[in-house]
């Protein structure tokens, strides 16, 4: 490469009209690196013939880029190929389609250890990264991405699931400060009744803390008004009990309002989240294999496979669907150094998350349960390793069921399992 090879130029002063006469290529390769303000540009015509690359104002100059790469495939086939970036791109990406262009994909970390082959420097920038995407595209290191058109009900259900996810994002948040609140004013109350209780929500929502508790004349009544037939007499008097004989620090007039606020959060976050499941249930009343998948791991958590996943019949194994998942096992060793086995954790964190808390599900019951206390036992009392197992495992299932329209068997979940421990051993 030239002296300053990389120095970029503004897209509204490249004039094709010129030097596009001088070309008579018949396969040109064009690479893009996508940014919140700049998109830069860099046409590859032949092994180490490569145009300076165009800078672009994102989206201001979006129809402009859109106007030359058409006057650049009159007469030969162009390959426009980027790295996937979040949704900076998806303007272009629209742009570039109703052109009639082909937009294909570069996996980034391709791009990122391609960086020093490409020229015999370690850096990155800008106009470097479109031209290392431009060479990975002409050795077919790329893929189509065309950009999807979803239907109403896809883009409902892609709604429906970001609001839960959101939703109990921020009830965690609040129900930390809630814990907190508690181990200083109330600490007997989370060894009555644990915190996500409704309940005990009621009951701070509506006294703040256990100094209102303790003095309501009728409090032994509303609470087990509130606990229903889902909390026993004895798990109510306790409750009461512990408010008038806690030995917490005495509460404040806004420590009350403070923990009656957050609890009033608490309970509308799970309203919303519990709406949100109702209509992803309707949504997918009639879809075959969300329902499938949820029978594994809930509709909910299906619906965040789904729309963060796609189809798993779209995957040409389990191992690669749960790949995607960022489930896969990656280990890093060099010379006499042997590094431990542990998780890629690339792809969306939210599947991840969602999976996570369907594996606890499952731990829970039987014939999981067995299997997970004797697995926990083994690492003296640390069950996380467990928990990440049955995760990797019914990533499996679900492509079988999800993807290959194969019935779920709980025996055989837990037969490989113990397949996998044995061998282990």
């Amino acid at each position: 490469m030239k002296s300053k090879a990389y120095r970029a130029v503004d897209v509204n002063r490249v004039e094709p009209a010129v030097w596009l006469q001088e070309r008579d290529e018949a396969v040109v390769h064009a690479g893009l690196d996508v940014g919140k303000e700049s998109i830069y540009c860099t046409l590859r015509w032949g092994a180490d013939d490569f145009d300076r690359p165009w800078r672009v104002r994102n989206p201001c100059d979006v129809a402009r880029l859109a106007e030359l790469l058409s006057a650049v495939e009159q007469g030969r086939r162009l390959i426009v190929a980027l790295e996937p970036t979040g949704t900076y791109g998806d303007p272009l990406r629209q742009a570039l389609e109703h052109a009639g262009l082909p937009v294909h994909r570069v996996s980034p970390k391709q791009a990122s250890d391609f960086a020093e082959v490409f020229d015999g420097v370690p850096s990155q920038h800008d106009g470097k990264d479109a031209a290392v995407v431009a060479e990975l595209a002409s050795q077919g290191r790329s893929w189509p991405w065309p950009l999807p058109a979803p239907t109403e009900a896809e883009q409902e259900l892609a709604y429906q699931v970001a609001w839960m996810d959101a939703q109990r994002r921020q009830m965690m948040q609040w129900c930390g400060r809630v814990e907190a609140l508690l181990s200083r004013h109330w600490p007997e109350a989370t060894r009555v009744l644990p915190l996500g209780s409704g309940t005990l929500l009621r009951v701070l929502a509506t006294y703040g803390g256990p100094h209102g508790l303790a003095a309501a004349p009728d409090a032994l009544k509303r609470v087990q008004s509130w606990g229903r037939h889902f909390l026993s007499a004895e798990k109510a008097q306790a409750l009461v009990d512990s408010a008038r004989q806690t030995m917490g620090v005495t509460m404040g007039r806004w420590e009350e309002e403070s923990l009656r606020r957050y609890a009033c959060q608490i309970q509308q976050h799970q309203g919303e989240m519990r709406a949100a499941r109702r209509r992803m249930r309707e949504l997918t009343r009639d879809h075959t294999a969300i329902r499938a998948m949820g029978a594994v791991v809930g509709v909910p958590t299906a619906c965040v496979l789904w729309v963060e996943l796609g189809d798993p019949s779209a995957y040409h194994c389990g191992s690669a669907y749960r790949k995607a998942m960022g489930l896969n096992l990656a280990e890093r060793s060099s010379g006499k150094w042997q590094g431990k086995l542990k998780l890629s954790k690339r792809g969306s964190s939210q599947v991840r998350r969602w999976l996570y808390l369907a594996a606890l599900r499952w731990v829970r019951k039987e014939p999981v349960r067995s299997w997970y206390l004797r697995q926990k036992a083994q690492r003296r009392g640390e069950g996380k390793a467990a928990v990440i197992g049955v995760m990797r495992k019914l990533a499996l299932a679900l492509y079988q069921v999800g993807g290959r329209g194969e019935l779920f068997e709980p025996n055989q979940l837990y037969a490989s399992l113990t397949k996998q421990s044995a061998q282990s051993v």
